[in-house]
């Protein structure tokens, strides 16, 4: 028992070293005040955190929310079913599947939204084919809304969602499909009743993971959304950059943290409620 505690040490020592004072410091500044010249002055106030309820973070806070709602839910609704085809392949096809959706993960996250400005932008790849094919006569305008940034995140978080739900599947009792089909039910029916249900942790699992992600996301709406699109991790970022109010931007990011952390608790209640579901619905095939 004394040995394995010690392994551990060098673990916990490098989580807290590495996040929990770093995370200290940002708790610590948040309640500080900036100077005329944006320096810290750590006089205790809950001014920042009194900041952020003004209306227009508040709208800020709720955009944010939405774009991460939709892009969790494209993802969930073109990840599952690539999911579910990579588990059907013969064992020998489906790494190479993983690979291929793992590929985007190996180039830099910064070249890969530029590459959609490429692709997106007025004298970009789709706008110069719909001019060839005569389907358009002026450019559209693909880049810089809204549009743009679902693109684009949708396509950052897509492997987020396929790899847990793979999983799911992938150990998925196929003898209770079987039996499903001996006792009549239509391969839909079977699906809805058992495939799903079973595989509702990847599911949450990735959701959680891509939503999370999307409340925090800054480089593809800045790239792709240009100054049209405002989400909290901009306005973080905009904070500590540009207008050096580090106080703010510390309240800021503590207040997405704790609601993430929320998200995270809820996910594990949700999770194990699903576990019984799971285990009920075995039962019932």
């Amino acid at each position: 028992m004394k040995s394995g505690k010690l392994m551990v040490l060098p673990t916990l020592g490098w989580l807290s070293l590495f996040f929990a004072v770093p995370l200290l410091i940002v708790v610590v500044v948040s309640f500080a005040a900036r100077s005329a010249y944006g320096q810290v002055i750590f006089n205790f106030s809950f001014a920042n955190y009194t900041r952020i309820t003004e209306s227009l973070y508040l709208s800020i806070f709720a955009q944010t929310f939405v774009v991460a709602i939709i892009t969790t839910l494209f993802t969930i609704i073109m990840a599952y079913p690539l999911a579910y085809y990579i588990a059907s392949l013969p064992k020998k096809w489906q790494q190479p599947g993983l690979i291929l959706v793992m590929v985007p993960f190996w180039i830099n996250f910064l070249i890969r939204s530029y590459a959609w400005v490429i692709i997106l932008r007025s004298q970009g790849v789709l706008n110069t084919i719909l001019m060839k094919l005569g389907l358009i006569t002026v450019p559209l305008q693909f880049l810089y809304n809204d549009t743009a940034v679902l693109i684009g995140m949708v396509y950052s978080l897509l492997p987020f969602m396929v790899l847990p739900i793979y999983v799911s599947i992938e150990q998925l009792d196929r003898r209770l499909l079987e039996a499903a089909s001996d006792l009549g039910a239509s391969p839909f029916t079977a699906f809805r009743k058992i495939t799903l249900p079973l595989t509702m942790p990847g599911v949450a699992a990735g959701t959680i993971l891509v939503f999370i992600s999307s409340l925090g996301m800054f480089i593809v709406p800045d790239v792709m959304g240009g100054a049209r699109s405002a989400l909290i991790g901009n306005v973080i970022q905009n904070q500590f950059l540009a207008a050096r109010d580090w106080p703010f931007g510390s309240a800021l990011s503590i207040v997405l943290a704790v609601m993430s952390l929320v998200l995270i608790i809820l996910y594990y209640k949700a999770l194990a409620g699903q576990k019984g579901g799971s285990k009920n619905a075995q039962n019932m095939a």
